[in-house]
């Protein structure tokens, strides 16, 4: 064979691959899971919400966390600064449900350049029970939260987390989100935990307290810039396995434009690349651009005209990710197509740009990390310590 038809069969078989990783998700997906132990022991649980600013749906997604069918459960809100504009829905949250239930703790904790991090460290440390949920603002909470989470956990388990399905875009860019946030991103988490390869995402995290506190306490996901990063690295030492719940948990993400859809991407892959490289690398060729791209080159070899071998890529690809979607309630409409066509085209530059970016920003927070995946800590150390000391029990 020449060239030309090398190419054409090395898309061809990368467009095979992407069906089999599509299959492969969606059977992780659709798996039915019997109850686990501890799901069955149902023992009381504490939810540390770290939360700023008010969002589209924030009364909806804390109140949600509030209103569990789970028989023994604190939530402790933790907000780094007591004038933030969500504090009084917190406060009503807290008459409405009681001061037993809820608690709001004000002020962080400087262990890490992640200010998500240092915003639950003070409710990791008041919390009442063995068992912490970590979870962000804007999740979902379906009734049966705690025992889908529980569900998961195992014998061998570290921590059982959830990746944030997309839902309720309120424009295009939001629908471009849910084509990063579902058939991108959680597609592959999902393959790759069935591969044996699960990969904690810090959305929801379901932590055993004595066992994170016997390996460094919350301070010890400090190691990354990225404490989902630190929490894969932290279990996989320990000799265990990050597991992710049968089906992910809503994000609702109503407007968004694509400006911040594409930062928010730009902050992700920077941080993938400095904590994963050797997975991250190969990023670049799980979209269809690569394939594309042979095809085109491919396609005159076979009889057929370039532009037919690239659309072909395209038609596959986007259907495989359609039926996936589809079959496990994703959001897809009729322009989904375009919002993945939106996503493809943007996501290598995404990819080059966290070879080169020095710093990333969250919700305002400028974040500098090195370019050997050390973020700077050096004012942290302190607090850092002071952490591990009392989470080590000692005065």
């Amino acid at each position: 064979m020449n060239g030309a038809q090398w190419a054409g069969l090395i898309a061809a078989l990368m467009v095979a691959a992407n069906l089999v990783c599509l299959s492969i998700a969606f059977v992780r997906l659709r798996r039915k899971q019997a109850p686990s132990r501890l799901q069955k022991q149902a023992p009381p649980v504490t939810i540390v919400r770290p939360v700023r600013g008010i969002e589209t749906f924030s009364r909806e997604t804390l109140t949600s966390g509030l209103e569990l069918d789970y028989p023994q459960y604190e939530t402790i809100f933790c907000v780094a600064d007591g004038h933030d504009p969500i504090v009084p829905l917190i406060e009503e949250l807290i008459a409405t449900y009681g001061a037993d239930r809820v608690r709001l703790i004000v002020g962080d904790v400087a262990v890490s350049a992640n200010p998500k991090l240092n915003n639950c460290v003070k409710g990791w440390e008041a919390a009442r029970h063995d068992w912490v949920i970590l979870a962000d603002s804007n999740v979902l909470m379906p009734k049966d939260y705690v025992q889908r989470l529980m569900a998961s956990w195992r014998e061998d388990t570290g921590l059982v987390c959830s990746t944030p399905a997309g839902s309720r875009p309120g424009c295009f860019g939001a629908e471009v989100e849910c084509a990063f946030l579902n058939t991108f991103q959680a597609r592959w988490q999902y393959a790759g935990e069935a591969l044996g390869f699960g990969f904690a995402q810090g959305k929801s995290m379901l932590w055993n307290k004595p066992f994170l506190d016997a390996n460094g306490g919350i301070a010890a996901l400090a190691a990354e810039i990225a404490e989902d990063a630190a929490a894969t690295k932290l279990v996989r030492k320990a000799g265990k396995h990050v597991h992710l719940v049968g089906q992910p948990f809503e994000q609702p993400l109503g407007p968004r434009s694509l400006r911040d859809v594409i930062q928010r991407q730009f902050r992700w892959a920077r941080l993938r690349r400095v904590t994963f490289l050797p997975f991250f690398a190969p990023e670049i060729l799980v979209g269809p651009l690569v394939p594309a791209v042979l095809a085109a080159i491919g396609a005159p070899a076979f009889g057929f005209p370039a532009w037919l071998g690239v659309l072909a890529v395209l038609a596959l690809w986007y259907a495989g990710e359609i039926v996936l979607a589809r079959s496990v309630g994703w959001f897809v409409n009729w322009r989904t197509p375009l919002a993945y066509l939106a996503r493809d085209l943007a996501f290598p530059g995404i990819w080059a740009y966290a070879f080169v970016a020095r710093e990333v920003s969250w919700r305002g927070n400028a974040m500098k990390i090195k370019a050997d995946g050390e973020d700077e800590l050096n004012q942290a150390v302190p607090a850092l310590s002071a952490v591990n000391m009392r989470s080590d029990g000692r005065p």
